[in-house]
């Protein structure tokens, strides 16, 4: 009978709080809704309306002279957004660059330049 009391008291206590959680969402989303009415904060553009005058009747607007004024507010451009992504080119490789080197004098060549420098320089 104890288990079925202790069963019984924990249903209610979640019971009774998934109801206050939901009030508390719903307070909550309340509050969220109307925050500016709350604060007092006026939204923009709301001094900039347009005023529409509609004469249902022209004859009832004769004879009892009254118009219908709607104040529409000022219709604005949906702001754009300019995606800029930056890409990367791939480049083909320049052909590679060769340097050649000239090959090591050998003893016997420097001594035949060698030579032929002094010949040049003597004969001259």
């Amino acid at each position: 009978m104890s288990e079925d009391l202790k069963e019984g008291m924990s249903s209610l206590k979640k019971g009774i709080i998934g109801v206050a959680g939901t009030m508390a969402a719903a307070i909550g989303t309340y509050v969220t809704t109307q925050f500016n009415s709350i604060l007092g904060i006026e939204e923009e553009g709301g001094g900039a309306a347009t005023e529409v005058v509609v004469e249902s009747n022209q004859q009832q607007s004769q004879s009892n002279n009254q118009s219908v004024i709607i104040n529409i507010p000022e219709q604005k451009a949906a702001p754009t957004q300019t995606i800029i992504r930056e890409t990367v080119k791939e480049v083909p490789a320049a052909q590679p660059v060769v340097v050649e080197e000239p090959k090591p004098e050998t003893n016997a060549e420097r001594m035949a330049r060698l030579k032929k420098m002094r010949e040049e320089k003597g004969g001259n």
